[in-house]
């Protein structure tokens, strides 16, 4: 990989624009550059507001899928969680359509411009949806640092039971304090870390500090799926778990993420079965109306892990306008000294 040339990755570079059926992250379409490498396709695809130090992780990420493949799988199916934007409450059944056979649920929190109250109706509406079917609901939620410390232990008393609440604060420091209040409290709510992961120059510090139960680990922003796993090992010596999430990738980019978890070690419990890992969340392909591949089919909430190729006429039909595609191309040229 160390010997590839930008202007080699740039000529197998394809710009998409694929529209998002509900607004995520505020965002209504989502753009992305795929490249055709030797080893297979690669996703570039850090978000508008990421400067080139951090895409760089990105960069590196579709570089490594484009050039390198990815590792022996040890496992075929992946399990992932369904992903409920923050929708108002009576909009959640029709989303969770979209994941046939899921029964984890990762729900978006602490949205600008909503209440606590709006939270509630929103993770009830997805517990009733469950239960109504006869079957365990597996929820977490995800504030993506909106809370305080003290908003995020009323918020877990609310919300509970849940598998965890990701990200509640934005530091370190305010997750530790999250998950002492919550177990002085005897609320059984577990803590996880995103972004205190994957945009940490120490994404080993969570884990040092005994600050998360669990860690939420991506491919793209932590560099490519070997880093994951290396990343992985380290935590889960830490006692923590792990879930391998997307970044709001396309078809191509959730390859990663699916490699990532068919190569994770397996692991034994004392009766020496294996563990099958969390549910993932990169079942993120339902929130787009389109992508660049043929929808990825949903086995009673399992994703096949296997690398799909983008269909040409696809990636003709969802080609960037001209001038949003040299922005990319550009974007790619400020991230390559920092590889």
């Amino acid at each position: 990989m160390n010997l590839m040339h930008i202007d080699d990755v740039l000529d197998r570079a394809h710009v998409v624009s694929l529209p998002l059926a509900v607004k995520f992250r505020g965002i209504t379409t989502r753009e992305a550059l795929l490249i055709d490498g030797p080893a297979g396709w690669g996703e570039f695809a850090p978000f508008l507001e990421y400067g080139a130090e951090e895409s760089a992780r990105w960069l590196a990420a579709g570089l490594e899928a484009a050039y390198e493949g990815f590792p022996e799988p040890v496992r075929e199916w992946v399990e992932v969680n369904g992903t409920i934007p923050a929708v108002p409450a009576e909009q959640v059944p029709e989303v969770m359509e979209r994941y046939p056979g899921c029964r984890t649920f990762k729900i978006k929190v602490a949205e600008k411009g909503q209440t606590l109250e709006d939270d509630i109706a929103r993770v009830h509406a997805v517990r009733s949806h469950i239960e109504a079917q006869g079957r365990v609901p597996v929820l977490r939620v995800d504030a993506n640092c909106g809370w305080s410390v003290e908003e995020a232990v009323t918020a877990a008393k609310e919300l509970m039971p849940l598998d965890y609440m990701e990200q509640p604060c934005q530091t370190v420091e305010e997750l530790k304090e999250v998950r002492t209040q919550l177990m002085r409290a005897g609320i059984f709510v577990r803590v996880a870390a995103d972004e205190s992961i994957r945009k940490a120059s120490d994404p080993y510090r969570v884990a040092e500090l005994q600050a998360a139960d669990v860690a939420v680990v991506k491919p793209a922003p932590l560099g490519g799926v070997r880093k994951v796993l290396e990343v992985a090992s380290h935590l889960r010596e830490r006692h923590m778990d792990i879930t391998v999430a997307s970044a709001l990738d396309t078809s191509v980019g959730i390859s990663m993420g699916l490699a990532a978890v068919a190569a994770l070690p397996q692991i034994y419990d004392d009766e020496d079965i294996d563990v099958t890992p969390a549910a993932a969340g990169l079942a993120t392909g339902s929130l787009f109306l389109e992508d660049v591949t043929a929808p990825r089919e949903l086995v009673d909430g399992h994703l096949r892990a296997e690398a799909l190729a983008p269909d040409p006429d696809r990636l003709s039909a969802l080609a960037a306008p001209g001038e949003r595609r040299e922005w990319w191309f550009e974007r790619v040229r400020q991230c390559w000294p920092h590889l």
